[in-house]
């Protein structure tokens, strides 16, 4: 700032000799105007005369790997969106591979006939630029795309990246084909939901049976303190009983889904079991054990376990919730 209001006042005082131009600047004397202005105007002096050297200093914009193309006419079908995203893909491919990166992320943007634009993000499993691969993963995801307007643009936008080497131990393994499982997971996203595809992660909580899914990564963390056992299906706190002790080293074989029962009571006391899977007279039960949990949200549950023994021998879990029954599993 300082050094601004310096050159600003040597430019008032030279305006005011009537030097206006860099010839007139230029035929002063060297000494003299540094004895009178200081330093910077025989700077100014010397630049005026082409004896001042100022090294360059070159900066490189960062590089944006991104092709687009607005169609002539509105397109409805997906034939010509892909010609033209395969172009994108075969040019951003050599662009990356002459400075020798790979692509990590790709960004597609459609824009309609309303002016709205759609937007996708590609992570792309392992970095690569093959272009059969990259095309593969629009494709896959364009399928089953379905819009309401016209498409009159699109956009294809690659995030780069220096190829990975990594050596793996002697036990180590990695997936055989990463990209093949990433085509796959498209494909079921597509068709399910991308609610519905993912990793089953089981929640903090005694409910049984509760989950939710969590979107896939390709970086997963063994932890073996997150395994559920197939034999302890009992809550902590729960009352334990003779039946169900008996029994507690046993598997629990579940059915997945719980099947539908109707179950015929006597005098609170269960008679007689029928569904889909077993039927047959109840000789012996424990319970109800009843658990419930987050009773403080719209999330709670409740339920009532029963361990029964039919006639033929089997061992059987039942619960009843909300007035429904259905069996659990058969212990082994």
């Amino acid at each position: 700032m300082e050094r601004q209001m310096e050159v600003q006042e040597i430019f008032a005082i030279l305006h005011k000799w009537g030097i206006h131009t860099l010839g007139h600047l230029a035929a002063l004397d060297k000494q003299e105007l540094g004895t009178r202005l200081g330093p910077e105007a025989v700077c100014m002096w010397e630049r005026a005369n082409g004896r001042s050297n100022r090294v360059l200093k070159l900066v490189r914009p960062p590089e944006s790997f991104e092709e687009s193309f607005e169609f002539e006419h509105e397109i409805e079908t997906a034939e010509p969106l892909l010609f033209m995203l395969r172009r994108f893909l075969e040019q951003l491919a050599v662009r990356l591979g002459a400075i020798y990166l790979v692509a990590k992320e790709l960004t597609l943007r459609i824009t309609f006939g309303n002016k709205q634009t759609y937007e996708r993000v590609f992570k792309i499993p392992q970095p690569t630029n093959d272009v059969d691969l990259l095309f593969r993963m629009l494709q896959t995801h364009l399928e089953n795309f379905r819009s309401e307007h016209p498409i009159v643009a699109v956009a294809l936008n690659v995030q780069p990246i220096k190829p990975a080497k990594e050596q793996f131990g002697l036990f180590e393994i990695t997936l055989r084909n990463p990209h093949q499982l990433s085509e796959t997971l498209a494909r079921l996203i597509a068709l399910l939901g991308a609610d519905r595809v993912g990793t089953p992660v089981l929640e903090e909580t005694h409910q049984p049976d509760a989950f939710r899914v969590e979107p896939f990564a390709w970086a997963v963390a063994s932890d073996s303190s997150t395994g559920a056992s197939a034999k302890e299906d009992v809550p902590s706190g729960q009352p334990s009983h003779a039946l169900r002790t008996a029994h507690s080293t046993a598997a629990l074989r579940r059915f997945r889904p719980a099947v539908s029962a109707s179950l015929l009571l006597d005098k609170d006391t269960l008679a007689h079991v029928r569904s889909a899977e077993i039927s047959g007279k109840v000789i012996n039960q424990r319970g109800p054990y009843l658990i419930s949990g987050n009773w403080w949200d719209e999330k709670s549950w409740a339920r009532a376990e029963w361990d029964v023994q039919l006639q033929d021998g089997e061992l059987i879990r039942a619960h009843e919730s909300q007035g429904t029954w259905k069996v659990d599993g058969i212990y082994d």
